[in-house]
């Protein structure tokens, strides 16, 4: 009986015993199969984590180009500048970190945390630049607190700099951060979110010309991430340099004129398309933007009545006044409707489909001859050509001379203007064309609107007897080749007809005329005059309110003049807006001598 009980106790035991042991068996299979995974199949991603913490790749910023003017004076520079980053991988404690870092770096912990946050995605081992720009003082504070910050990653990098401040903000553009909208849209995909990029002006025009290559760095680190050495590195190179076709000078004195006013100046050369100067005010200093904007600040800018961003040159449409009159003298001459012998009688006013149009000079001018018509820029002369004209002829000689159209100009967002019709009033309008709609725009008003620069080019196709070119800012000494912008095609209208108009526009300034405030003797100016009332935007009808509210009197007109030298050859076209400057002659006129003045001294 003990013997059996002996017997089955022993069977017990082994039976317990197999069991353990299949289950160590099963154990050790798993812990082979689960050395085998880590060390065959995931051995790449452990070695890369493991390198990780030994190694640190850093990006070595490439230098954007720089951008001068014609003589190489340097508008868009780099200067040194240092950042500082996280590695959010080395905080210990994040809050703690950003408590202590906040205090350290003089920031808000809000906005350090969420300057942060914008950057989560980011693997935790890659730094976050948490300031920029910082101070010498800044920089030895965080050298000598390195130890109790290891979290903490000092950089030097080169840093945009525009020597000159405002001068040519708006032809220069500047740059900002990339966001993460416009990697998601594809237009920069091989750049990182936070890169600087040109967001307005030449900078993001030839964004990829400028930019260069950033470099790269692999540094070995120990285990409180201080640098032991570098194991690789591959250098930055730099972005290629512009050379535009501006003149410091000539911007220097168009941006001298303009300041106090809001307005526009544009200085091209009608041969090539070349802009000498290309202004616009009030204006803004592109060094703002390199370094980050509160909330507050952009706000304060964006919502400003005084629009300083807007690029009037290219994006102010105005109704043109009597600087239209041209086009539709160009016209009729080419449809022989007048001819230099024409003459209609100027009273002050006159009835035209029973309605009383007015001429600027109440007496009226009496009898006027077409170039006595340009000359005095007689409304009355203009409204009896405009309406044996019609408006059909009047809008297609107007798109012949490239208004309703982009210029070509090398520069983001121009807008096209507005040449009415018909088939526009009743596309945009459902309304049919009034033939008292006609005559206003024969002077230059009703709904017609222009940009200076638009104009700039219809004063260069006169001075070139119809030869028509591409405004731009890029010489054609850049690096970045022989980029050709000049048309070689003409407008449909006789030479001998530009040369009719021409002698009217000489007159304007050098024969008694409405321009006669543009003279510089001996240079042979030809030139046009125009006002308008017409406020174009909803923008410079909330400047409208507000003026008429503070200086409770009426609203000036606002003040064109455009004019080319010399008559032979020219060399030189001058266009100038001045809103709410008056008539042309008493405030354009005055400013264009001056800028014709001067190139003629450096110049001619």
């Amino acid at each position: 009986m003990k013997n059996s009980k002996i017997y089955e106790d022993f069977v017990l035991v082994l039976k317990r015993s197999k069991k353990i042991f299949i289950l160590i068996h099963v154990l050790i299979i798993f812990l082979l199969l689960n050395f085998w995974k880590i060390q065959v199949l995931d051995h790449k991603k452990y070695w890369e984590q493991s390198e990780a913490n030994r190694m640190r790749e850093i990006v070595l910023p490439s230098q954007r180009g720089l951008i001068k003017d014609r003589w190489e004076t340097i508008l868009a520079d780099n200067k040194a500048s240092f950042k500082v980053s996280i590695i959010r991988e080395d905080c210990e404690d994040y809050d703690k970190s950003c408590r202590k870092i906040s205090r350290l770096l003089k920031i808000e912990e809000g906005v350090l945390k969420e300057r942060i946050r914008k950057y989560e995605s980011f693997p935790i081992f890659k730094p976050i630049v948490v300031k920029e720009n910082l101070s010498f003082e800044e920089v030895a504070v965080i050298e000598a607190r390195k130890l109790e910050f290891p979290e903490l990653f000092l950089q030097a990098e080169p840093k945009r700099f525009y020597p000159f401040g405002s001068l040519a903000a708006h032809a220069l553009g500047y740059i900002q951060e990339l966001s993460e909208e416009e990697i998601k849209n594809g237009l920069y995909q091989q750049r990182r979110l936070g890169d600087l990029i040109g967001k307005t002006g030449v900078e993001k025009v030839y964004e990829a010309t400028l930019v260069g290559t950033d470099g790269r760095a692999l540094e070995i680190v120990d285990s409180v991430g201080r640098t032991k050495g570098e194991m690789a590195k591959r250098d930055p190179q730099k972005g290629q340099n512009l050379i535009l076709t501006l003149d410091y000078a000539l911007q220097e004195k168009a941006e001298e004129l303009l300041e106090g006013r809001e307005g526009a100046v544009v200085m091209m050369d009608p041969q090539t398309g070349e802009i000498l100067a290309l202004a616009s005010y009030p204006t803004f200093d592109p060094n703002k933007f390199i370094d980050r904007f509160t909330p507050d600040e952009w706000l304060d800018l964006v919502s400003s009545l005084e629009f300083p961003l807007e690029n009037r040159a290219i994006r102010g449409q105005y109704a043109p006044g009597s600087v239209f009159k041209l086009v539709v003298d160009l016209g009729a001459l080419e449809l022989g409707i007048v001819d230099e012998e024409t003459t209609f009688t100027c009273k002050g006013e006159v009835e035209i489909y029973n309605e009383p149009f007015v001429c600027w000079v109440e007496k009226g001018h009496g009898e006027m001859s077409l170039i006595q018509g340009i000359r005095n820029s007689c409304n009355i002369y203009h409204y009896q050509v405009g309406k044996k004209m019609g408006i059909e002829e009047i809008s297609r000689y107007a798109k012949m001379l490239r208004f309703g159209a982009r210029t070509g100009i090398d520069l983001p967002g121009e807008k096209i203007g507005l040449v009415p019709d018909p088939q526009w009033k009743w596309e945009v309008r459902n309304e049919r064309w009034q033939p008292g709609e006609t005559i206003s725009v024969s002077i230059g008003q009703g709904p017609l609107l222009v940009t200076p620069i638009q104009v700039a080019l219809y004063t260069s196709i006169i001075a070139n007897r119809g030869r028509k070119v591409t405004p731009h800012l890029l010489n054609s000494q850049s690096q970045i080749g022989n980029k050709i912008f000049a048309e070689s095609n003409t407008v449909e209208i006789e030479p001998s007809t530009f040369e009719t108009v021409i002698q009217g526009m000489w007159e304007v300034v050098n024969n008694g005329g409405t321009g006669w405030a543009a003279n510089v003797k001996g240079f042979d100016i030809c030139g046009k005059t125009g006002s308008t009332q017409l406020i174009s935007t909803e923008k410079d009808e909330e400047k409208k309110e507000e003026k008429e509210e503070e200086e409770e009197e009426e609203i000036k007109t606002h003040s064109w003049f455009t004019g080319f030298a010399p008559r032979d050859n020219p060399k030189i076209v001058v266009t100038v807006l001045v809103e709410y400057g008056g008539m042309g002659g008493a405030t354009a006129a005055p400013l264009s001598k001056q800028l014709f003045n001067l190139y003629r001294r450096k110049y001619d």
